[in-house]
């Protein structure tokens, strides 16, 4: 067999793609494509930087690592997912409104070709979109932190996707129902679904024992939702699972848009809806149930980087310098006032508890967080005191909430205890300093009194009530409690 009748051969048997790339060209020039994507990354940067909210503070800032700045893109699909299916159905609508369905459904050209084209078209400018507002925020991330990793790219990955399953759902449903009615419908249904998904059908209620709190979780349902929730840590990832679970799901959904663009009859259109049922009960299948297997510590984030009996995680490596110095004075002044019982090293927390919990402390291990309001706040030898309030009362308020009372009065006076000296701590706000002064001098004054070895007893029966969470530590220190 020569080389002409060998390469005739391969060109039988190999059938050959063709991209109409002018016709991509012309599409992207003059469809709705555009300005989805400019709309999807406008409003998106817009919602960021006008609004100051938790995306914008401590080290779960949007800009500060890049989990966060993931997850928290993410989040903003509560309102971009439904904006790609309304832009998308839109497009659908095209060729009804300019009255050239039966036109071109009479040329020879397949019904496949020409779905492809605008399906194409807005999958590059959404995830184009999506991409630029990642790259906003990654520039930042370089500029805030040293922790560089890959684990965040799945999370926006399946952002991407979601924006661009989401506008060919909405292309294939407004092909099917064409209506000037459908986008903005689509869109609210779109909206309604993300917004259940957090406030009731994908969440568990549940009531804690201990303290009689509600709180709810997420389920497997919530899931199903282009959102995820608010980021609280920033050891905290979405596991494997999760990625491929949503994968499967976003995957249906984009082929039951498309088969719907290209179905002709009642028939092919009732199966078209096929993958995306069968991507939801697969979906369904490999998503995790348990809440604590659906957003997991990022155990390379949580391992720690020591400096001697300091440690803080890998994700605040650039931290541990200037918390070295004042963490090893810290404990050394804890043993010369607590001996025995004195903690041994200071340790950031990697615990990721619940919503509304009650936190956990060692006796050996001054437990801390960067994002904690008397650590945030302390610079220099301020995180001295910052430690020694952590180390002696590390505070007791359910996790997520916030509060002031006997935890912080209780670290004013023990701390004082200590440095001889009373006065606020880091973090402590203007408008309760003169009533920190009020509460906690009288106390200071009666307990600098007492005989050093009742002072002790105080003490570690205070620090005992607050290492405990039983009781008011600030009620045990005045000596109203024992």
């Amino acid at each position: 067999m020569n080389a002409r009748v060998l390469s005739a051969e391969l060109n039988f048997r190999v059938p050959r793609v063709d991209v109409n790339f002018p016709v991509l060209r012309t599409e992207l020039r003059r469809s709705v494509a555009p300005w989805a994507g400019a709309v999807v990354l406008t409003s998106a940067l817009t919602f960021l930087y006008a609004v100051d909210a938790g995306w914008w503070n401590g080290t779960t800032a949007w800009t500060a690592q890049w989990t966060s700045l993931a997850l928290w893109t993410r989040s903003l699909l509560f309102y971009l997912w439904p904006l790609a299916v309304g832009f998308g159905a839109l497009q659908g609508l095209r060729d009804h409104r300019s009255k050239m369905v039966e036109l071109l459904t009479s040329t020879p050209r397949p019904a496949r070709h020409r779905a492809a084209v605008p399906a194409a078209a807005s999958a590059i400018t959404l995830t184009s979109a999506f991409g630029l507002l990642v790259l906003v925020g990654g520039v930042q991330v370089l500029a805030n932190t040293q922790y560089t990793h890959a684990g965040w790219l799945p999370i926006s990955l399946v952002g991407a996707l979601f924006l661009v399953a989401g506008a060919v759902l909405g292309m294939g449903a407004a092909r099917t129902l064409p209506s000037p009615l459908t986008p903005p419908l689509l869109a609210m249904a779109a909206f309604a679904f993300t917004a259940l998904m957090h406030m009731s059908l994908g969440r568990t209620s549940t009531i804690d024992p201990a303290t009689g709190i509600t709180t709810t979780e997420p389920n497997r349902l919530s899931l199903l939702s282009p959102e995820v929730d608010e980021v609280h840590s920033v050891l905290v990832t979405l596991s494997a699972s999760v990625h491929i679970g949503q994968t499967i799901w976003v995957l249906g959904m984009a082929a039951t848009g498309f088969a719907l663009l290209v179905a002709a009859t009642p028939r092919t259109r009732l199966l078209a809806l096929t993958p995306v049922l069968a991507g939801a009960l697969l979906a369904l299948l490999v998503l995790p149930s348990d809440p604590r297997r659906m957003y997991v510590v990022d155990k390379t984030a949580a391992e720690p980087v020591c400096d001697g009996p300091v440690c803080v995680t890998r994700a605040h490596q650039d931290r541990l310098a200037e918390l070295a110095a004042p963490g090893k004075e810290a404990l050394r002044l804890l043993h010369h006032a607590l001996g025995d019982r004195a903690p041994v090293s200071v340790r950031e927390n990697t615990a990721v508890l619940p919503y509304g919990s009650t936190p956990k402390w060692s006796r050996t291990t001054v437990l801390f967080g960067f994002d904690d309001a008397v650590v945030a706040e302390a610079k220099g030898k301020e995180l001295t005191s910052a430690l020694l309030a952590k180390g002696l009362v590390p505070g007791c308020t359910p996790v997520g909430w916030s509060g002031f009372g006997g935890d912080e009065y209780a670290q004013v006076v023990a701390v004082a205890w200590i440095l001889g000296d009373l006065k606020p701590l880091p973090g402590t706000p203007a408008v309760v300093r003169d009533e920190v002064e009020t509460e906690t001098r009288p106390v200071w004054k009666k307990l600098m009194a007492l005989p050093r070895a009742e002072q002790l007893a105080r003490i570690n029966a205070m620090r005992g009530a607050a290492l405990a969470c039983k009781g008011d530590p600030f009620e045990v220190l005045s000596g109203r409690t024992h």
